[in-house]
């Protein structure tokens, strides 16, 4: 059995792309998933599941909530020891939760894609790319942000502040200890 967290991109952030959570747990146990809990309103799901086919287990998960709900909504799936992988990478040292994010990718950008970008026009925002995340260090905020919307590689990746990425890796941690 794995522990995974689902980070749903896109929902919950506007008005024609809302999704209670309470539907979206149901839609999770529909899928297969055991042990299913939300966090925040904004497409955190962490659940067990027996399948470690992650390819397989996103394309059933992506399925299931179009057609729950009509509309495409890509999934990035991450087990618990990959969350506590992202905590473990965090080049950023301690910074404020609300200045460190993290975009979550479907798959790790190509090493020229990851150093291609000047992000120096937006200093003292910065960026580092670890596997299939980038770590973003936003000093005033993700609102204000001038990176984020310039920095072509983290289209179609979903970020989370370093707080809800904490909580999601102590939610499957957690998960985890009790299979």
């Amino acid at each position: 059995m794995t522990s995974y967290a689902a980070l749903l991109r896109g929902i919950n952030v506007g008005g024609n792309r809302k999704i209670r959570m309470a539907d979206l747990r149901d839609v999770f146990t529909e899928a297969g998933c055991r042990d299913v809990a939300s966090y925040i309103q904004s497409g955190n799901i962490v659940f067990t599941h027996d399948s470690s086919d992650e390819r397989g287990l996103v394309a059933e998960l992506e399925r299931q909530i179009e057609a729950a709900t009509g509309f495409d909504v890509p999934v990035m799936l991450r087990t618990d020891r990959e969350l506590q992988a992202v905590l473990d990478a965090n080049p950023f040292g301690d910074l404020e939760h609300t200045r460190l994010h993290i975009v979550f990718l479907a798959a790790k950008p190509a090493a020229k894609d990851a150093k291609a970008f000047d992000a120096s026009r937006f200093a003292p925002e910065e960026y580092r790319v670890i596997g299939r995340e980038v770590f973003l260090n936003l000093p005033n905020g993700i609102g204000r942000a001038k990176l984020p919307p310039a920095l072509p590689l983290i289209r179609g990746g979903t970020a989370r502040n370093w707080r809800t990425v904490q909580t999601l890796a102590a939610m499957t941690r957690e998960l985890a200890a009790q299979s």
